[in-house]
């Protein structure tokens, strides 16, 4: 009964989060003069992104690596094939292209990053596959260069931001909607991971697959609100821009964090949710590119979605 009303509790509190945060972020944006690309790639994406930093930097103190690499690993594929393809079913999204270009290939490169540094097996002959603390300070300084090209766009300016008119309101009123959101996502967001990974590990479910699952659906639950929402409100920019941010935010920094703090073994995560890490990134460039150029249909949405459905049927069948 706890579980199930945590579960509930937190939803609600993840949606109300998510359109104080959305409005707040698009007055910021406006009166600033900032793209909603860039505040998607930033205030949004670390927001919603923190649920991940806080659990899989306890899992690492905690010696629960499993937890920790699939939180990401699972979050990162849902925020592509879930949230990416739900918010197009709402609303086809239009993508600009600096994002086709520059933003999306920055996820496929990071993605590609996190399978070199879990493969020591496959590419060193090592006894065991671990994100190391080395591999986590490189991961770091990653995130170190991704801040910097961020703020670069912030100076030049960025391609996406058209839609509704946003409205207007005070800095101080903006400023409380983005850390009232920020606080309601988070907290939102442990409520339901907690309840959810209860229930899951009542079941007798491993912790990798909670992980990829359970935990990583949980946590992702802002990004997923934040961005059908921003959609819903024609701010194509941060429904977009927050899903990039926080795939690289999830694995330069939260796990470059995480690596940091304690050596990851892979454990349970294998190079088949890798694969499939890598593939979602690709596949989320291709559905911008193809069919109607620089928008993400509804079909295509309808696509990313079977694609994390068959994926987690995969995962259950394996068990």
């Amino acid at each position: 009964m706890l579980n199930t009303f945590l579960l509930i509790g937190g939803l609600a509190l993840i949606l109300i989060g998510a359109n104080a945060l959305t409005d707040g972020a698009a007055a910021v944006a406006k009166r600033f003069k900032i793209s909603d690309l860039v505040i998607g790639l930033t205030i949004v994406a670390f927001g919603t992104s923190a649920p991940e930093l806080v659990i899989s930097s306890m899992a690492a103190l905690g010696g629960s690596a499993d937890m920790a690499i699939g939180n990401v690993v699972g979050s990162n594929i849902f925020n592509v094939l879930m949230i990416i393809g739900v918010t197009a079913m709402v609303m086809p999204i239009k993508v600009g292209n600096g994002t086709l270009s520059k933003e999306i290939p920055l996820v496929i490169l990071a993605s590609f990053a996190l399978a070199f540094c879990a493969n020591d097996i496959l590419l060193d002959g090592d006894n065991a596959n671990i994100i190391s603390r080395i591999d986590g300070l490189i991961l770091l300084c990653f995130f170190l260069i991704f801040m910097r090209y961020t703020f670069a766009i912030a100076r030049n300016g960025g391609d996406e931001g058209e839609g509704e008119k946003i409205k207007e309101m005070p800095i101080w009123k903006s400023a409380l909607f983005i850390v009232g959101g920020l606080a309601g996502l988070v907290f939102g967001g442990q409520f339901f991971v907690d309840g959810a990974s209860g229930i899951a590990s009542a079941l007798g479910v491993s912790e990798s697959i909670i992980g990829l699952t359970i935990v990583a659906c949980g946590t992702s639950l802002p990004e997923l609100a934040t961005s059908v929402t921003a959609a819903l409100k024609k701010n194509s920019g941060i429904a977009i821009g927050n899903v990039i941010g926080s795939n690289l935010f999830n694995i330069f920094f939260v796990l470059g964090c995480s690596a940091t703090i304690s050596p990851l073994p892979m454990g349970g995560i294998n190079n088949v949710d890798m694969l499939v890490l890598i593939g979602s990134a690709i596949l989320f460039w291709l559905v911008g590119w193809f069919f109607k150029k620089r928008t993400i249909t509804r079909v295509e949405g309808a696509l990313l979605v079977v694609c994390y459905i068959a994926y987690t049927a995969f995962l259950i069948s394996q068990q």
